[in-house]
């Protein structure tokens, strides 16, 4: 069974950074891309960054390319999200996700980032 698990979220000041980590288990993770998603209150969820299973390059959000970035440890199951030079905007719920044949399984709690201006 699928179970991915975040942390790391918390509240920081406008221009802040926080490092998320979500830890993956239930399926051979270095077979499978990864992805970072998030909610904002009364807004739907949206992606935010992906990572292949090996080489390939990661994908961005345009608002977040130049501040986050997604890395991955294969070894640790855990994919990670550095974000820097945080914006109150930034502020919702972190969500990690498995791509599997046709659609993304998302961890259940996610992780809550406030940032505060």
């Amino acid at each position: 069974q699928v179970q991915l698990v975040e942390s790391g979220g918390g509240l920081v000041q406008a221009g802040g950074s926080l490092r998320l980590s979500c830890a993956a288990s239930g399926f051979t993770f270095s077979n499978y891309m990864m992805g970072w998603f998030r909610q904002a209150p009364g807004k739907e969820r949206i992606f935010v960054a992906t990572i292949p299973q090996s080489n390939g390059s990661p994908k961005y959000a345009d608002d977040v390319e130049d501040r986050f970035t997604i890395s991955r440890d294969n070894t640790r199951k855990t994919v990670y999200l550095q974000m820097n030079s945080l914006k109150p905007e930034d502020t919702a719920v972190y969500y990690c996700a498995v791509r599997t044949v046709n659609r993304w399984v998302y961890g259940r709690q996610g992780t809550q980032v406030t940032v505060s201006s």
